[in-house]
């Protein structure tokens, strides 16, 4: 079965780093299917890169019936929406569709944008997997699980989080994996005592 990857930025970034061009590099070696916004930024960034590379197995969605941008006139899926044309609700729309038809995520996140933070935990919240390059870092953090989620969110300026809790209840987020994380530590302990092979699990960061 062909691999799905859902892959999502920032509109601030205009520019890709060397090692996002690299990641796309072994997705397209791979021969995934992209699944790709229409925003400008990241998204536009990402479909330019790909159409000059000629890649084909990319599909482009939008929220609503008008595309922003298909710079290689790809496949277009047209996800519908009761929300008012060009708020935050009515884009996010297409996020939950990509989110639920792909397998993996690659995200280039400015470390505020809040689309690129939904984007994470809505994958997160299926049990998906998401590799996130933090551009002013220069570095990816794998998000696998709540602590993973937790370190991401570590790297915001405070009114940066104060921002996004405003625009998307981030706190609020953060206390339902704050459970879920209690429930994974149940769990490890519950395959201790049954002896069962344990999954490598990073240490919660502390502070």
């Amino acid at each position: 079965m062909m691999n799905k990857i859902f892959i999502s930025g920032s509109m601030r970034i205009k520019r890709l780093d060397t090692k996002v061009k690299e990641r796309i590099d072994n997705i397209i070696d791979s021969d995934f299917s992209i699944l790709l916004g229409d925003a400008d930024g990241v998204d536009a960034s990402i479909q330019e890169l790909l159409n000059s590379k000629g890649y084909t197995k990319v599909s482009i969605f939008c929220s609503g019936n008008k595309v922003r941008n298909n710079i290689g006139r790809w496949n277009v899926e047209k996800v519908p929406t009761d929300y008012q044309e060009n708020t935050r609700l009515f884009f996010t729309a297409k996020d939950i569709q990509m989110a639920k038809k792909c397998d993996y995520g690659f995200m280039v996140w400015d470390s505020k944008s809040t689309g690129t933070l939904s984007n994470v935990y809505e994958l997160l919240s299926q049990g998906k997997k998401s590799l996130v390059f933090v551009n002013k870092l220069k570095t990816f953090i794998k998000v696998c699980k709540v602590t993973d989620f937790e370190e991401l969110v570590s790297v915001m300026s405070t009114s940066a989080f104060e921002k996004a809790d405003k625009k998307i209840q981030l706190k609020k987020k953060l206390q339902e994996f704050k459970q879920l994380k209690m429930f994974e530590a149940n769990e490890l302990h519950a395959d201790r005592l049954l002896g069962a092979p344990l999954v490598p699990r990073s240490a919660p960061r502390s502070g």
